[in-house]
């Protein structure tokens, strides 16, 4: 059973802005603003990111730059935030795609989504969905990753009827943050990501996940 739509890409990954761009013009300026971040971020890290960096790299004034975050911080919580809205945009195709016969094929796959995001997304690889800048109080009710893997397990209850309750969504985001700390350390040193850790990766995340949904299909 296939569904249009088993997760809301649109919502999940949204911050504030200073000024929401009402015009294509800003939305475009905008982009350039969040692209130029990333592009740099995936340089020299965010943790070096500045705000002129970003206004340079642009192309545009400091005051530009301000008219949309109030500081760094901002900018990479937006990045993060967007990063996250793309990822899951293309786990969604992933899940409801018909090729998948079991949840294993499209958990996978959708896994793989964000590998192909640690290689080709600029700045992933460091920011990933903004989960490791460390902020207090902290500024939603839940970090990125769990919206994430709440939104995923969603999508594969709808798809193919997998149990939901409170001890497999426990187990579930359990296997997203193993997943994600090894996809992490898999591309520390490798822009193309260290097989290894993706590998074990996957094994551990379908041993943790089996005794709730069942053997796969596919392995």
């Amino acid at each position: 059973m296939s569904t249009p739509s088993v997760i809301d890409a649109t919502t999940a990954g949204q911050v504030s802005l200073r000024n929401e761009p009402v015009q294509a013009r800003s939305t475009a300026r905008l982009a350039a603003l969040m692209d130029a971040a990333a592009a740099v971020v995936d340089e020299i890290g965010y943790e070096r990111l500045t705000t002129a960096m970003v206004a340079e790299r642009a192309g545009a004034s400091i005051g530009t730059v301000y008219r949309y975050f109030p500081d760094r911080i901002a900018v990479l919580q937006a990045l993060g935030a967007r990063n996250l809205e793309r990822a899951m945009a293309k786990i969604t195709a992933e899940i409801v795609d018909e090729k998948h016969i079991d949840w294993m094929s499209a958990l996978s796959a959708s896994m793989g989504v964000l590998v192909e995001s640690f290689r080709d997304e600029p700045g992933f690889r460091s920011l990933r969905v903004g989960d490791v800048i460390d902020l207090r109080p902290a500024p939603n009710e839940q970090p990125f990753k769990s919206v994430l893997a709440a939104a995923l397990l969603d999508g594969l209850v709808s798809r193919f009827g997998v149990p939901d309750n409170d001890e497999v969504r426990f187990a579930f985001e359990t296997s997203i943050e193993i997943s994600d700390a090894l996809a992490a350390r898999a591309f520390a040193r490798n822009p193309q990501g260290d097989m290894t850790f993706l590998e074990a990766g996957r094994d551990i995340v379908g041993s943790l996940l089996a005794p709730h949904f069942g053997a796969p299909e596919t392995v």
